[in-house]
């Protein structure tokens, strides 16, 4: 590891809650609408199993977007992520609250997002996280970028990298491996 890949990791150590957004992190960004005004979004299976794998690990799991979406509501359901909030405007007030809640500090904290709307809490968290495509300005916040694009793995590779940094990844490939040496 070069010095600042162990600064990384040992930032990533002491991540006890991480957040993400929607559009732009979670999906490619792209809003589909049917003629009938019905919305679709695509979402990544390696993406959900990371959430799934934070939670795993006792990683509190929080998901933020400033868009109300049923396609979003149903697939964070789908995976367990307790703390989903949708059509929410100003994001850092929100994420503070929880992680307060939950007797955390932002030294414990981490975000990934892609957009203005974000730049908040990627300004206090203490490990910001995004995409390579995010805006110029969330890229100059950002200490960690996923090298997979938004919606086709991101916020796996965010999230095995928070693991494995914690120690933890080999532990959860457990049951994956059944009898396997």
């Amino acid at each position: 590891m070069t010095a600042p890949e162990e600064q990384l990791a040992k930032r990533a150590s002491a991540i006890r809650i991480v957040g993400f957004d929607v559009d732009g992190v979670l999906t490619d960004g792209r809003l589909l609408y049917g003629n009938d005004g019905t919305e679709a979004k695509a979402f990544h299976v390696h993406d959900g199993l990371g959430l799934k794998l934070l939670q795993q690990a006792g990683i509190i799991t929080v998901v933020i977007s400033a868009r109300a979406s049923a396609a979003t509501e149903r697939r964070l359901r789908e995976l367990g992520v307790a703390h989903v909030h949708l059509g929410v405007r100003d994001k850092l007030p929100l994420f503070e609250q929880i992680a307060r809640d939950q007797g955390l500090s932002w030294h414990e904290s981490a975000y990934m997002g892609d957009d203005l709307p974000d730049l908040g809490i990627l300004s206090r968290v203490h490990l910001p996280a995004t995409v390579a495509e995010a805006a110029p300005e969330v890229l100059d916040r950002a200490l960690w970028v996923a090298s997979k694009p938004a919606g086709a793995g991101a916020v796996r590779q965010f999230a095995e990298f928070l693991l494995r940094s914690q120690g933890r990844f080999e532990a959860l490939l457990a049951p994956y491996l059944g009898g396997a040496p």
